[in-house]
């Protein structure tokens, strides 16, 4: 499926995921239910392994819900595999210099944009239905390729890292930024380091992202300030937190 992190002009709001952290069938199928654009399969946090995360892919493009998947690392392998089991992109967390940019742009580009060996046979290709040329096409033009900011270090180099050929688009990692740079959650600095970041894609005409927890307001504020896209909450805590909040008022 062709899927799109850019927010129309006109839209108050852009695409909206959620994190997915649990190994359950069940669970991509209720996000899409529930009327999320996309999810994001977690293998950085979390012990989601292949198998699990092919399983996820299937069922969400199968419920009309774009499936990216945050890799663990930037490892070539992970990557290939994950894009050939039919994912829509992937993020790679921890992107702190053009060159981490280019490696992970490389392995989700083929030859000659990139190193991503042709698999023509897999999920992707429609296990070869799909037609050699047109496999290529869409894993060099449509497949996403996000890349994770999340140290001053990302921010100051974020102009740079977006213009690499391949990166689709950014996503602010602010719970990882915070700690990397020391700053509390929400103070005045990291509002004007995610800034800095948010003004560079904007220079180079690329989305970038917002995560939230499970917060309507939260959200909107995300997308008034100018982000494209919104992580809104992960499985688990939805699932911790309303256990907790019906034990809670159950009790009094």
């Amino acid at each position: 499926m062709t899927f799109t992190l850019h927010r129309s002009p006109q839209a108050a709001i852009g695409p909206l995921g959620t994190w997915v952290k649990l190994g359950s069938v069940e669970t991509v199928e209720i996000m899409a239910y529930a009327g999320f654009d996309f999810v994001v399969i977690d293998m950085e946090h979390s012990p989601l392994g292949l198998p699990q995360v092919y399983t996820h892919i299937v069922t969400a493009l199968s419920n009309g819900v774009a499936p990216l998947v945050r890799v663990p690392d930037h490892g070539p392998a992970t990557i290939q595999r994950v894009l050939d089991s039919g994912a829509a992109g992937i993020l790679a967390p921890h992107v702190d210099s053009v060159e981490d940019a280019r490696r992970v742009a490389a392995a989700t580009r083929f030859p000659p944009y990139g190193t991503r060996g042709s698999g023509g046979t897999s999920r992707a290709a429609r296990w070869g239905l799909l037609g050699r040329e047109e496999y290529l096409r869409v894993g060099n033009e449509e497949v996403l390729c996000v890349v994770q900011l999340e140290s001053e270090e990302a921010v100051r180099a974020a102009p740079d890292i977006l213009a690499v050929p391949g990166v689709s688009g950014a996503f602010v990692g602010a719970a990882d930024l915070a700690l990397e740079s020391g700053l509390a959650a929400g103070s005045e600095e990291l509002k004007v380091l995610s800034g800095q970041a948010r003004k560079a894609a904007d220079a180079c005409g690329k989305p970038i992202g917002w995560a939230v927890g499970a917060d309507p307001e939260a959200a909107r504020t995300a997308y008034r300030n100018g982000f494209d896209f919104v992580v809104l909450g992960n499985d688990l805590s939805m699932l911790a937190e309303r256990a907790r909040s019906l034990v809670a008022d159950s009790r009094g």
